[in-house]
């Protein structure tokens, strides 16, 4: 099942081209096509445009011509000490550095025929405005403009070629926009909204305070102190520029979320504020099973064996992947919430009662909606796909 099922925002449909995201000269070149396409976040809310006939929504993509007025001076990457100067040092410090302006994310390329497509090896870059020629399919880029004058991001989106048309264009929440997005465009915002969010929450080094600063196409960042330019008279060196460290690159923080059923597989547990399967942060020295383990019991009093994976969904709210399972639990033992009091409620519930809540009939709670792993979870056991299983209980 897990490796056959994809959930809502999952899926990852672009190339990354994780490979080019050092390249200045790839980046430079392809953010200027007119294949490129962007998308706007305001303080992690999406640009969203509404077609006012059908209703229908989707992202307000806009060009680089439309959004150039807020990039700043080119080079766009690999920037100097000054604004509308080219770094001429080749150091890992300054690989598609972005200094001055707001900071922008390459999300990949949509290809037209991933089944054809080619490789794109940075060898093909000699030449990389005649390289991006080449490339069959969409560019895709992404900012967050929340620390830019209002004004002038009105004004951009208002002088849009999409503006032009009947579509009402609108910073959106993004609960209330992710519900009625296509599976590519759930799975592209998933990313995006990440990785913007990301790097509009780590402005400063968290090694020595210093200001940071975007490379590699904003997935990755660096101390300003380690600038070839930077004054550190006094200072000590700071620490992010030797070895390794996660707090430069994209951080995801796994969730386990499971729902728990009894040996004969006909009753499950749900938890509450509104029922739903029980979820909870993977920690420190625990791996998914463990996790599982865990926090069904600290949250339902509830011994639980038998674990099994279903399937995984991005959850950009800022960087989760919730990781779903199934596990099995006796059903004769007391549920209880009095351990770590996060529930107001939890109750054992069989396939009939919510089978009536899936189909919309008799709804005596209110159960997740399909976009969410849980309610996919939930409904593939009603349905009867998923069974209780054999499995030694072990040591609980």
């Amino acid at each position: 099942m897990g490796e056959n099922f994809v959930n809502f925002m999952g899926g990852s449909p672009l190339n990354r081209l994780s490979w080019l995201r050092p390249s200045q000269s790839f980046l430079n070149a392809v953010i200027v096509s007119p294949a490129t396409r962007w998308i706007l976040f305001k303080s992690g809310m999406p640009l969203i445009a509404t077609n006012p006939i059908t209703e229908k929504r989707t992202f307000a993509l806009l060009t680089t011509h439309d959004v150039k007025p807020l990039l700043g001076p080119e080079p766009y990457f690999g920037q100097g000490q000054n604004p509308g100067e080219a770094c001429t040092e080749e150091t890992p410090v300054l690989e598609a550095a972005r200094i001055h302006g707001p900071r922008v994310v390459f999300l990949g390329l949509k290809e037209h025929n991933p089944d054809t497509a080619s490789a794109l090896p940075t060898s093909d870059f000699k030449d990389p405005h005649a390289a991006v020629a080449n490339i069959d399919g969409t560019p895709y880029f992404s900012v967050d403009v929340a620390d830019l004058e209002e004004s002038k991001v009105d004004e951009v989106i208002q002088n849009s070629e999409l503006a032009q048309t009947d579509v009402k264009l609108a910073f959106t929440e993004p609960r209330t926009a992710m519900g009625s997005l296509d599976a590519f465009t759930a799975a592209v915002f998933a990313m995006a909204r990440s990785m913007v969010d990301w790097n509009e929450r780590n402005q400063f080094c968290p090694a020595c305070g210093s200001h940071s600063y975007s490379i590699w196409a904003g997935w990755k960042l660096s101390c300003s102190s380690l600038l070839p330019w930077a004054k550190n008279t006094g200072k000590k060196p700071c620490p992010s520029g030797r070895g390794l460290h996660n707090f430069c690159h994209p951080r995801t923080d796994p969730v386990v979320i499971m729902l728990v059923m009894n040996e004969a597989g006909d009753k499950v547990i749900l938890g509450r504020n509104f029922y739903s399967a029980l979820a909870g942060f993977v920690e420190p020295g625990e791996s998914y099973e463990d996790a599982v383990k865990r926090e069904m019991w600290e949250e339902a009093g509830v011994k639980v064996w038998n674990i099994r994976y279903h399937s995984g969904q991005p959850w950009p709210f800022p960087a989760n992947l919730m990781l779903g399972f199934y596990a099995t639990a006796d059903p004769s033992k007391p549920i209880r919430t009095d351990l770590d009091n996060e529930l107001e409620d939890s109750i054992s519930v069989d396939r009939q009662q919510s089978q009536a809540q899936v189909i919309k009939e008799e709804p005596l709670f209110k159960m997740p909606p399909p976009t969410a792993i849980a309610g996919v979870l939930i409904k593939h056991w009603v349905e009867g796909n998923i069974q209780a299983g054999n499995a030694i209980k072990g040591n609980l």
